[in-house]
């Protein structure tokens, strides 16, 4: 895994500025994992978690759907999915504020809609023990908790499946992209705003007006998805998992 950390941003035009105290010079670990002897240092604040590729190893939406329909159904699905997303983007009718977003649209409607909550919850914790966490950041979280720092997970994965995933790791606040449902059903339709990008950044803004100030933040997340909400760090930290290699 290799990390790369961010210039210092230029303010942002099209987010409110949290309510953060001046910008201290603050250290991490200087090694290519985040995770080693020395410790997350610096004074106590808020550490901001992306969930798929930073702290966990591949994409949780799959995963989780697989577990609902099965996952040759879930790979197919999410395959037509992508195709159907193509050709509504060519004639201007995705679903979604851009291309992965019209994906996912396509996706959970597709697989999730008329899914009672209470499989969907069996669902997720039928995820829990096949889960591969990424242990060098799952390292740097419980840092953050021993040094008293508070810790949120942001994510674009769904509400209905990761309290359980998060179960056990002393998260203080969860942001993620809720499902809507009906009469005790998925609808197969969002919530909320898909927790990604630009729509993550501003959830994050909006946690930090709404529980700061802060003495300062930390973010870790993946490219290119995760850099509007880095850029409203004090430090954060670009996550690079390196897949192994099966050659000796």
């Amino acid at each position: 895994m290799q990390t790369t950390h961010l210039p210092d941003p230029a303010p942002r035009t099209s987010l409110a500025q949290p309510a953060l105290l001046p910008a201290q010079h603050l250290e991490l670990p200087a090694s290519d994992s985040p995770a080693s002897d020395s410790p997350v240092c610096g004074p106590s604040g808020v550490a901001f978690f992306d969930f798929d590729g930073t702290l966990i190893h591949g994409d949780s939406l799959p995963m989780f759907v697989g577990e609902v329909i099965g996952r040759r159904r879930a790979a197919l699905a999410l395959a037509d999915a992508i195709r159907s997303a193509m050709h509504r983007h060519v004639r201007g009718r995705g679903p979604g504020c851009d291309f992965p977003g019209s994906v996912k649209a396509i996706y959970l409607k597709r697989t999730l809609r008329g899914l009672p909550v209470a499989d969907a919850l069996a669902a997720a914790e039928r995820m829990v023990p096949r889960v591969r966490w990424h242990q060098p950041m799952l390292e740097v979280l419980k840092e953050h908790r021993r040094q008293g720092r508070r810790v949120v997970v942001a994510t674009g994965a769904l509400d209905l499946y990761m309290p359980a995933l998060l179960r056990g790791l002393e998260v203080d606040d969860l942001l993620a992209t809720g499902m809507e449902v009906a009469d005790g059903k998925l609808t197969g339709r969002l919530s909320t705003a898909n927790c990604v990008r630009l729509d993550k950044a501003e959830r994050v803004t909006a946690w930090i007006a709404g529980n700061g100030p802060v003495a300062a933040t930390w973010g870790y997340g993946n490219h290119p998805s995760d850099l509007p909400m880095l850029a409203l760090m004090h430090k954060g930290e670009v996550i690079r998992i390196r897949r192994r290699s099966n050659r000796r």
